[in-house]
């Protein structure tokens, strides 16, 4: 690949990504996604890149793809949540967006395929395209890549795979980007203050009442609507029971939000769907890994098996707290992302 369409957050590492890039001889266009409509710092973040492209002399693209990204990323997380389940959107981002529409885009204008700044790293081996983490563990991202396909895979690079996060800073300051000591985000990007109750509230939805109830399905008292509420969760419930108590499930059917020790919480089974396989297509047998089960989640020792109707169970060696339904396992094979799914459920 020659020509790469870069994806431009505005951001340190996208910035850097186009200038190891440049420097490697790739003819690199930048591009900055307008996602969503909060209106001042999408603005800043696109003067941004466009500053850093004209101080590197590279061209500069803006996309207007706030109708994809409602319909696949906005939608799906309201959704989502009042089913009560736990969305990951930036998961969805990253399949459909980034790597689906900005992609598409990408091979219209003519460019051979796509860069960002993620912190992971692809290789090719044996025909199959490998998705790795980064060399720095401690900002590896290739979780939430894990539903890439072969093919978007075989079209994409990653230039910060094999740097630091404290080398692209000093590659950034050293080329006096306007960015350079711009923080990292840390916050869902069209939910700023991080209050997800109110963003779907806002966007028209109610959030009903329901009943607390116990293990055995004692009516405990009132909350105030599943959404405000995650599995594991202990503050702000608005309850008090004499004794710690934790969100254990929630049921978006009967409205009721299950309370109890945390020693419900550990699961030592739990089921998967919508899985994606990296190097090869499909689970026909049980499979060591160590797997987790959210971002900042430890990798911990587990069997991987098929399941039912596509499905797959992961046994880990010991009961681990609060598989939230929603969420995505991911497996690992060393520094290989072997795949991942949604959570189902949990079985102990």
């Amino acid at each position: 690949m020659k020509k790469i369409m870069l994806g431009m957050s505005g951001g340190v590492d996208s910035s850097v990504a186009a200038l190891l890039l440049k420097e490697k001889g790739y003819d690199v266009k930048g591009v900055t996604l307008q996602l969503h409509s909060e209106a001042e710092e999408p603005m800043k973040d696109i003067r941004d890149a466009k500053a850093v492209c004209e101080k590197i002399g590279i061209e500069h693209f803006s996309f207007d793809l706030r109708d994809e990204f409602k319909k696949f990323v906005t939608d799906n997380f309201i959704d989502e949540y009042l089913k009560a389940r736990t969305p990951n959107p930036c998961i969805e981002c990253n399949k459909n967006i980034k790597f689906g529409q900005m992609l598409e885009k990408a091979l219209e204008c003519g460019c051979d395929g796509i860069g960002t700044g993620h912190y992971a790293r692809i290789e090719e081996k044996n025909g199959r395209w490998l998705l790795l983490k980064a060399k720095d563990l401690s900002k590896d991202q290739s979780y939430v890549l894990y539903p890439l396909s072969q093919y978007q895979l075989s079209k994409t690079v990653f230039p910060l795979g094999e740097l630091t996060k404290s080398q692209a800073r000093e590659r950034a300051e050293a080329n006096g980007f306007v960015n350079a000591e711009k923080k990292d985000s840390q916050d869902i990007c069209f939910v700023p203050d991080g209050d997800y109750a109110a963003f779907i509230e806002k966007n028209g939805y109610e959030s009903q009442s329901g009943d607390y109830v116990d293990i055995e399905g004692n009516i405990l008292g009132e909350h105030k609507g599943i959404i405000r509420y995650t599995v594991g969760q202990r503050k702000g419930l608005g309850i008090a029971l004499g004794k710690p108590a934790f969100v254990i499930e929630k049921d978006s059917f009967s409205g009721k939000v299950t309370l109890g020790d945390e020693k419900y919480l550990f699961y030592k089974k739990i089921i998967v769907e919508d899985v994606n396989f990296i190097p090869f297509d499909k689970l026909t047998g049980e499979m060591r890994v160590k797997a987790k089960l959210r971002y900042r989640h430890n990798e911990q020792p587990a069997t991987i098996c098929p399941y039912e109707n596509g499905t797959v169970m992961i046994e880990f060696d010991e009961p681990q707290r609060a598989p939230s339904p929603g969420q995505s396992a991911v497996f690992y094979d060393g520094d290989i992302v072997v795949g991942g799914g949604k959570i189902v459920k949990g079985i102990r």
